[in-house]
């Protein structure tokens, strides 16, 4: 049951999917911390230290059976979050209790499993962004001929399509996925490095043997399902990790919140919309809205992702020599919750970019209303290959163009320049064809080649390699 007298935190029950929550949740923490002290106990019976496999068998009986009442109990009383599961494991594991946790110190569990819970966290976002990436390419591909008017600086410049535009979008998260591949191709456990991350606790429980303590480290991390460490720590994994990754994160939300800005323009332009269900309310006042809430909620959820890695570099740049602990509190909150907030805006980015609304009259519209403008430097040459003088013609269409531009902004009327070109015996020799020059389809340039080569060179070979993540459906909660 709810308890409505204590606030919650929205990215857990309004907007992060169950599987990110979860590769955050305590259970997942907790678990990976006994999978841990199993692989450090097996590893040290292994090679040689007076531990039984009666001892690793019933570590191994008791992983999955964590206590939390209990363990809670025991951080109340000690203040060490560590030390009161190792407590709390003990007391079931009871001819275990002696070995566990043997020679190793809380960043042992803490650092090796947050490092596994952060890779796993980007596998889950990865697999988000390629679906995302699938949807834009099937939207980019179905309006790669349709003209648009293409914009700088918020006015109306050359025209483009409107799935050249989408591969703009497409082309963000691309450079978002190379980022996130190689972040992930760079993660590192800390391995097996005692306190000061000397190994000298392990030195001392190996009698002086390197080469076991090394083999420690090298067992330990394999069998966790890794290879690389990192070769030399403080007590903790280097805190650049974490900016590292709240950067990537930060890309993709950037990525994202392009996107977002761009929908709700085209949505107040009435050019394109975002889905908008049945009995969804735009407004509680004006019943006639539809506000584009997904959209917005893309757009705010990314404004709070963006802010994040500077609070990380801080948390990097000020650890003092081997660690100090101010780090804890910070990290506990900043990293899932970037992590739940990424979750949330893929999840919304799935939604919009598979059900996104074109408005095919609207478009055309827009386009009429500035193409003659556009279509001068077509119409101007088209006169001089008949024998006009270029100069003549340049400064009538300036003065027609202005006469034109008067009856928009002044007088509120239509563009009415091809019209007025029509009337001037100046461009008599091209009235006939000036029709077939104002075919918006001869002003988009290579924009539907350009479309089909960048899906079929670079995204494609994407989707490809992860064709067995594809099909997700994008989940707006609320």
């Amino acid at each position: 049951m709810s308890d409505y007298s204590i606030y919650t935190n929205p990215l857990i029950t309004r907007y992060a999917s169950k599987e990110m929550q979860h590769a955050f949740s305590d259970e997942k923490r907790f678990k990976l911390w006994r999978k841990l002290w199993i692989a450090l106990a097996e590893s040290e019976m292994e090679l040689g230290l007076h531990i039984t496999q009666e001892q690793v068998d019933e570590l191994k009986l008791y992983a999955e059976d964590i206590d939390y009442e209990l363990a809670a109990k025991f951080e109340r009383e000690v203040r060490h979050d560590v030390m009161a599961h190792v407590k709390a494991y003990g007391e079931y594991a009871k001819k275990a209790m002696p070995i566990i946790h043997l020679g190793a110190t809380s960043c042992f569990v803490n650092c090796n499993a947050e490092a596994i819970m952060l890779d796993e966290a980007l596998e889950i976002l990865l697999k988000k962004l390629v679906n995302v990436m699938e949807k834009l390419k099937n939207f980019a591909l179905q309006y790669k001929d349709m003209p648009t008017l293409g914009f700088t600086h918020l006015q109306p410049a050359q025209l483009t399509t409107v799935g050249k535009r989408a591969t703009l979008w497409l082309q963000d998260l691309e450079m978002d996925y190379v980022n996130l591949i190689h972040l992930k191709d760079s993660i590192k456990l800390r391995g097996v490095k005692g306190t000061t991350g000397t190994q000298a606790s392990f030195l001392e429980l190996f009698d002086g043997d390197e080469e076991k303590v090394k083999e420690l480290e090298k067992r330990v991390v394999q069998k966790m399902g890794y290879e690389n460490v990192y070769g030399v720590t403080g007590q903790t994994y280097p805190r650049k990790l974490d900016y590292n990754i709240l950067c990537v994160l930060s890309q993709i939300a950037q990525s994202s919140y392009k996107f977002s800005n761009d929908i709700r323009l085209l949505q107040s332009m009435k050019e394109i919309e975002e889905p908008f269900e049945k009995k969804q309310i735009g407004s509680s006042a004006m019943a006639y809205k539809r506000n584009p809430m997904r959209s917005e909620r893309i757009g705010a959820l990314a404004r709070f992702v963006i802010s994040l890695p500077t609070n990380s570099a801080i948390t990097s740049s000020t650890q003092w020599f081997e660690r100090t602990l101010d780090d804890s509190a910070n990290r506990r909150i900043v990293n899932a919750q970037a992590f739940l907030a990424v979750d949330a805006i893929l999840n919304v980015y799935m939604n919009v970019a598979e059900n996104l609304v074109v408005y095919e009259k609207v478009i055309a519209k827009h386009i009429r209303a500035e193409l003659p403008f556009m279509a001068t430097e077509n119409i101007m040459m088209e006169c001089v290959k008949a024998g006009g003088n270029r100069q003549e013609l340049h400064e009538r269409i300036r003065v027609l163009s202005m006469e034109a531009g008067k009856n928009v902004k002044v007088e509120g009327g239509e563009n009415n320049l091809i019209e007025l070109i029509k009337q001037d015996e100046m461009f008599a020799s091209v009235w006939e064809h000036i029709d077939d020059i104002l075919d918006a389809k001869n002003f988009i340039g290579r924009a539907p080649m350009q479309t089909k080569e960048f899906i079929e060179n670079e995204i494609d070979p994407i989707l490809q390699k992860h064709a067995d993540w594809l099909g997700e459906k994008g989940d707006v909660r609320i």
